[in-house]
């Protein structure tokens, strides 16, 4: 038997996001000039609905449960190339063009350690 509706979710024109329990979905942060993965966070209704009107990337920041604009008290938002989905619309995938360091500790990624058998390493 064929699902029309996860049918029409996976391969229709459709945007049709399917949140978690939480009301959530993944986003994946890259930079569109190196392709470097920069940070990986939450989106909910709104979230998403304010990144693709604005252009400027927003979350939902789960520990604080209030939505938020990257960059907002920093200056260093992340201007948004390109958004895209999933096959099943349960993660986002952001190209962003960023206006200074993503990570809250001052680095331009998030994802600035290697994991390795004696522990995390820095990267230069």
């Amino acid at each position: 038997m064929i699902d029309n509706q996860n049918t029409d979710r996976e391969s229709g024109s459709q945007l049709d996001p399917k949140y978690d329990s939480n009301g959530l979905i993944s986003a994946v942060v890259t930079d569109d000039s190196s392709g470097d993965v920069l940070m990986v966070a939450f989106m909910n209704a709104e979230a998403l609905h304010l990144t693709v009107e604005t252009g400027v990337a927003h979350f939902y920041s789960r520990s604080r449960q209030a939505l938020w604009k990257k960059g907002e008290t920093s200056g260093n938002i992340l201007k948004v190339v390109e958004s895209r989905i999933d096959c099943d619309q349960d993660a986002v995938w952001i190209r962003a063009k960023p206006a200074g360091p993503t990570c809250h500790t001052g680095v331009p990624s998030c994802f600035y350690r290697i994991v390795g058998k004696d522990g995390l390493v820095h990267i230069e």
